[in-house]
């Protein structure tokens, strides 16, 4: 059976993803306490409704307890997102996602029993940094505070040398998850695997490992 979902807080992050959860098929509610935000993705996702999600019974009324996962993606008050989550957590719902506005904002939410919290406009201002501030670094994504999965494009030193011969896990500490090549993706590549020209390596590792690994593509 399809995944359910619930959305509350249809502005800019909490509708990106009622947008993709219903462009992939998936049974998704879309709530808001504005009736021109409902009123917009109406349309889009499978129910949109109005309610003060900070009140138990309109939850209850919701039948939230049945989504299989509910996204808080309230905006500025924090103490609604507080609540909201609070309330979720007392219905018994299994997995819940919250936007924080910032680390004070987080810890709450922890605290509290949220089972996931993301900061959309921090981590996509790092993920940028990280592109500006780089050549060869196509994409970035944060696993936790040290550790990240990144796209690199290999370097001229690579192009021609077997995964087994650079051994990088070794020197660098990093591990090459997939190459990308074109439109496909070679996941687990073998040991004996050769790098390609224009080849987009996918590796994951500490942070610092990763750095590292760069700073010596850019040298080569």
């Amino acid at each position: 059976m399809k995944k359910e979902f619930a959305v509350i807080g249809l502005g800019r992050f909490g509708g990106s993803i009622v947008r993709e959860l219903a462009k992939q098929g998936l049974e998704v509610m879309a709530i808001d306490n504005k009736e021109e935000r409902v009123n917009e993705y109406s349309m889009i996702a499978s129910h949109a409704v109005m309610g003060d999600t900070t009140d138990e019974s309109v939850l209850k009324s919701l039948g939230i307890r049945n989504f299989d996962h509910v996204i808080v993606a309230i905006g500025d008050d924090i103490q609604a997102s507080i609540l909201t989550t609070l309330i979720l957590k007392e219905l018994g719902v299994q997995n819940i996602t919250v936007k924080a506005q910032n680390d004070y904002h987080e810890k709450v939410l922890l605290k509290i029993g949220a089972d996931t919290v993301v900061h959309p406009e921090r981590d996509m201002g790092r993920r940028i940094a990280h592109k500006l501030n780089s050549n060869s670094i196509l994409d970035y994504l944060e696993l936790s505070d040290k550790h990240s999965i990144v796209e690199i494009v290999a370097g001229e030193g690579l192009v021609g040398h077997t995964i087994i011969e650079l051994d990088i896990r070794a020197r660098y500490g990093i591990n090459i998850v997939a190459i990308k090549r074109g439109d496909e993706i070679n996941v687990s590549p073998q040991a004996s695997e050769m790098i390609l020209k224009n080849d987009i390596l996918i590796v994951i590792g500490a942070d610092s490992d990763i750095n590292r690994f760069e700073k010596k593509l850019m040298s080569i």
